[in-house]
């Protein structure tokens, strides 16, 4: 992984908000540069697009950082808090749409974790007590699986432009 700010030793939560921040950023570059329909093609059997990837994602940055850990109301998160149609982009939205979309979340993240202790705690429904640490650590394996999956779709889409 290229490292321009050096960012590889220092205290843990430096740490822990560089590589969720790279995570995000490797999310979003799976669906830079694809046009609105490659966005929103659906190479394999489930509902998984580039495009929703990325909305995904931004319902889970304000799952687990405005519901969670702030423990707002969800009429006061950011976005839609319905988990099952996270990755359902509505035909008005588009790929600079869904991706502004998710960078608002993550400021949003960002402002709401600042200050709080990584060994905070919080409780969950089903996880149970879970700490800020452990929800950084979650996000981070949670936009790194799909920075993934965005890849393999990238690929298959540029494949296909070949073709």
């Amino acid at each position: 992984m290229r490292n321009p700010t050096g960012t590889t030793c220092g205290p843990e939560r430096q740490l822990l908000q560089y590589m969720l921040d790279h995570m995000r950023t490797e999310l979003i570059d799976t669906v830079r540069g694809l046009s609105e329909s490659e966005a929103r093609r659906r190479l394999v059997p489930s509902m998984t697009t580039p495009i929703g990837l990325v909305k995904h994602a931004a319902f889970a940055e304000r799952n687990w950082f405005q519901r969670v850990l702030a423990g707002l109301p969800d009429s006061e998160c950011d976005g839609a808090m319905v988990g099952e149609d996270s990755f359902v982009v509505s035909d008005d939205e588009t790929v600079a749409d869904v991706i502004a979309e998710f960078e608002r979340a993550g400021d949003r993240a960002r402002a709401i974790a600042a200050d709080i202790d990584l060994d905070a705690t919080r409780q969950h429904p089903v996880f149970g007590t879970v700490s800020l640490r452990w929800i950084y650590l979650l996000m981070i394996q949670e936009f790194g699986r799909h920075a993934g999956h965005g890849d393999i779709l990238r690929e298959q889409t540029h494949a296909t432009r070949r073709t």
